[in-house]
């Protein structure tokens, strides 16, 4: 096996891990309100995301990021402060997270070779999944909350320096 297949399945569930705690934080303070349970849906398919990498991780002999630690707490801390925001920039972070990992699952879908057509197609059922976060996110304002174009930035920028750390630790 390849150490760029396992490097893929590591920042994959890096990525997963993430995102589950950053709905975790929004859910910690928007859980009552009335997008508790789009928080929730979306939250239930990161966790399937998540345990599908975990076993490939078994599977595939892949190590996880070192990084999980510092993710748990940076996860759950943005969820929570975006979410303490309000619902449209707790959306904000959604949109912003989710058009990420489009652009980066998309990368190693194409990168992927027609002897990892499993993998491949794990990733882009993933990736279509994210791509219905990021709806539901437009869907409910995300572009309305303040700041959303330096706040999206920001966060887009965190993640994919989260991508590239977790790709080598």
């Amino acid at each position: 096996m390849s150490e760029e297949i396992k490097r893929y399945i590591r920042v994959d569930h890096a990525g997963e891990y993430g995102a589950e705690r950053i709905y975790a934080g929004q859910l910690a303070v928007l859980g009552r309100g009335p997008k508790g349970d789009l928080l929730r849906h979306m939250l239930a398919q990161e966790t399937v995301h998540k345990e599908a990498f975990e076993a490939l991780m078994a599977e595939r002999r892949a190590r996880p990021t070192a990084m999980l630690p510092f993710w748990h707490v940076a996860g759950f801390a943005l969820g929570a402060i975006t979410a303490a925001m309000g619902e449209k920039a707790a959306m904000a972070c959604t949109v912003a997270v989710e058009e990420t990992i489009d652009a980066h699952y998309a990368a190693q879908r194409d990168a992927l070779g027609v002897d990892e057509a499993g993998l491949a197609g794990t990733i882009e059922a993933f990736r279509l999944e994210e791509l219905e976060h990021r709806d539901i996110g437009l869907e409910n304002g995300a572009e309305q909350a303040p700041a959303y174009k330096l706040l999206s930035g920001l966060i887009r920028f965190g993640c994919k320096a989260a991508i590239r750390i977790s790709e080598r630790l």
